[in-house]
């Protein structure tokens, strides 16, 4: 009995660890491609936990398109490590194929979900605080500004109501279901067959 206590406490240590790591480093990764200001505090304390490795990774994989390959690889390989890690806990040997394309699916529902979590606190944020300068309040607007421009294009402001994150929820919540979870699906069927 104490045995499955302790091995569900690994699990949760182990999710929770690779989990956040993974987030800041999407983060970063995001902030850089959207331009967000390099100078924010919060941007500092990305880099400055973010830094050693990509380093190291940097200097075998630079970035190409103006994005940074070596936070995709490193996240990936995050990523992948996680779900090996969390598999063996449970006494699965998943195959390598399975594991990338489950991994890839895996930060492709993190990036969907970073971007709804940004949305409902830019929505909340502009009713409780909308003059507010917050660090936080520049980063999410950087954030989320390429994916709210467009809907603000298709669906802009009526009556002193700004409908556009809906049409933004509506859009990555399909994506969820129909790009996410297809590789979710694909990459567990590969990792146990």
């Amino acid at each position: 009995m104490g045995g499955s206590y302790l091995g569900d406490a690994g699990v949760f240590l182990v999710d929770t660890i690779f989990g956040l790591y993974i987030l800041l480093v999407l983060l970063r990764f995001l902030f850089q491609w959207v331009r967000a200001d390099f100078y924010n505090p919060i941007s500092q304390f990305i880099v400055t936990v973010t830094n050693p490795p990509l380093m190291l990774i940097r200097r075998v994989i630079p970035g190409a398109w103006g994005l940074d390959l070596a936070a995709v690889v490193f996240m990936l390989a995050l990523a992948v490590l996680k779900v090996y890690l969390l598999s063996w806990m449970g006494g699965a040997h998943p195959k390598f194929l399975g594991v990338m394309v489950f991994a890839v699916g895996e930060l492709l529902r993190l990036t969907v979900y970073v971007f709804m979590v940004a949305v409902i606190i830019r929505v909340v944020l502009s009713w409780i605080g909308p003059r507010s300068y917050h660090p936080v309040v520049g980063l999410l607007h950087s954030l989320t500004d390429p994916v709210m421009g467009p809907a603000r294009r298709l669906l802009p402001p009526m009556g002193g109501l700004d409908l556009s994150p809906i049409l933004v929820f509506i859009v990555l919540g399909l994506a969820l279901r129909l790009i996410v979870q297809p590789i979710l699906d694909i990459g567990r069927a590969l990792a146990i067959a």
